[in-house]
């Protein structure tokens, strides 16, 4: 699974190296390090949206804040490992 996080200006400074760091920490002690892989991306184009993040080629844009991250984690990202 690749999960795609904004890093451009706007999404940067709304909280992405956070972001980032909370799903770090949140593969790692959930042992997916071997299916999740962290990818950086610039302007999705949502700018107003809150830090942007996609997973795999959907179309969805969810829009992250470092406080709502590891509700995405666990809904989004282990919800979906486990299926």
């Amino acid at each position: 699974m690749n999960v795609h996080i904004c890093i451009g200006s706007s999404c940067y400074l709304k909280g992405s190296k956070d972001i980032i760091t909370i799903l770090e920490r949140l593969i790692t002690i959930h042992n997916v390090k071997d299916k999740v892989t962290l990818m950086g991306s610039f302007c999705m184009g949502h700018c107003t949206e809150g830090v942007c993040v996609t997973i795999d080629d959907e179309d969805k844009i969810y829009s992250l804040s470092p406080a709502k991250t590891e509700e995405f984690f666990v809904k989004e990202i282990l919800g979906r490992l486990k299926k």
